[in-house]
């Protein structure tokens, strides 16, 4: 674990704190056993470059660590999923790939996205470091290259295939990258000169006017505006050409960009100054962020606390990294939340870091059905509460926390609660 001394995307010496979260363990670091020993706990404080507007913490831990054995996989959400199959579709239109283009991914997980190239026809390289989820790609069809990608690998992929990529992704990782600059440099040279780069990332201004302060932990090292993301393209040769802001990870932006450049779209100049008058680059806009972020979490504390009181048997839905942020940040643990249920068979029988509350099927809800169940996985939100609708329907409540505590009946409407509101 080692703590930045200047900003990952400019060098600049300056950086200004945001907000602290206190100490954490890894939050996707799943338990075997009540019997494994404590685990570690790092700092989780958020800055912000006010030279080149990237947002970041402070603490860097070692990715080896982290993404050797990932426990996230994408095809688990129908949500993810759905969002990738029309992407695949849109990109296949817009730069006309075919059997004789290639699109390589990075971060390409168990080949969720891939397989809608792959399908169409489309050649397809997956490189992804978790040996795991990489065979789970292998599995399904997808060539995946189980390693972290850097210029060095980039260089012997485009050589081993005798061409650059006509489109190269990386859909939420650039985030997760230590050193930002080698994983550009190594998409660029993937991309060449006519290829395209592609990139999704959850957007700052998001996180902040939604309170989403449990996306924030110890695999995510940046938060990424559009301008701060420009910038760091720009170092190595990449124009933005066009931008889209997106629904999907609570708020996110696309980014298309290239070596050959062009002009940029009208959405660019104006997202960019979209920016500028929301407070990208204002000290004051990010303190009220840490304020009413301080607020968010007092009143999800106290509702859950509240119904536990009354009598309310409470659960959980997504063993995410979400709900180890969240359950440390507000103080909850086992006491509070009887138990979390999780799709993925990968996670079920499992404990959550630092809580150790247990990981089950999501049939426990209707086995033994709580009064309420405190949603992790927000950005699911709908995908979740259809596939509950029995529990729903039995008179369960889903307690949506972020950004303010809401809860979700069978009527399918939200009540926003300073209490629990029954």
């Amino acid at each position: 674990m080692t703590a930045i001394s200047a900003c990952r995307g400019c060098g600049s010496p300056r950086l200004e704190p945001v907000l602290s979260l206190g100490e954490m363990p890894l939050a996707n670091a799943l338990v075997d056993s009540a019997d494994d020993p404590p685990e570690h706990r790092y700092p989780l404080d958020l800055v912000r470059c006010p030279t080149c507007r990237l947002v970041q913490i402070t603490e860097t831990v070692p990715p080896e660590l982290l993404f050797r054995e990932y426990s996230y996989f994408t095809s688990f959400s129908d949500t993810f999923v759905a969002h990738a199959k029309t992407y695949a579709s849109q990109m296949r239109e817009r730069l006309a790939l075919d059997s004789g283009s290639l699109v390589v991914e990075a971060a390409s997980n168990d080949g969720y996205l891939l397989q809608f190239f792959a399908a169409a026809g489309v050649p397809v390289l997956g490189v992804d470091p978790a040996r795991n989820v990489a065979a789970a790609a292998a599995d399904r069809g997808i060539e995946t290259i189980p390693e972290f990608l850097d210029p060095e690998l980039a260089r012997r992929i485009v050589a081993s295939r005798g061409r650059a990529a006509d489109l190269v992704i990386a859909n939420n990782v650039l985030a997760h990258v230590a050193d930002v600059h080698g994983f550009v440099e190594a998409l660029a040279i993937l991309a060449g000169e006519s290829g395209v780069v592609s990139i999704e990332a959850p957007y700052v201004c998001d996180l902040v006017d939604r309170l989403e302060f449990d996306t924030i932990y110890h695999e995510h090292l940046c938060y990424f505006s559009l301008s701060s993301l420009r910038a760091l393209l720009a170092t190595h040769g990449l124009d933005v050409v066009d931008v889209d802001r997106l629904p999907v990870h609570g708020g996110s932006l696309r980014i298309l960009a290239s070596a050959s450049g062009g002009a940029a779209a009208a959405d660019v100049a104006a997202m960019l100054e979209h920016e500028e008058r929301w407070g990208i680059g204002d000290a004051a806009r990010f303190a009220e962020f840490a304020r009413a972020t301080d607020e968010a979490r007092a009143a999800i504390a106290a509702l859950v606390r509240d119904l536990v009181a009354s009598g309310e048997r409470v659960a959980g839905y997504g063993a995410a990294a979400k709900a180890v942020v969240l359950l440390h940040a507000c103080g909850l643990g086992r006491s509070e939340i009887e138990y979390v249920v999780d799709r993925n068979p990968y996670k079920q029988g499992k404990l959550l870091p630092g809580v150790r509350i247990a990981v089950l099927p999501p049939e426990q809800l209707l086995e033994s059905p709580p009064g309420y169940v405190l949603l992790f996985v927000w950005n699911i939100a709908d995908e979740v509460i259809e596939q509950q609708r029995a529990y729903v329907e039995g008179g369960g409540r889903f307690v949506v926390p972020v950004p303010r505590p809401t809860v979700v009946d069978r009527s399918g409407t939200g009540l926003q609660l300073g209490g629990h509101g029954r």
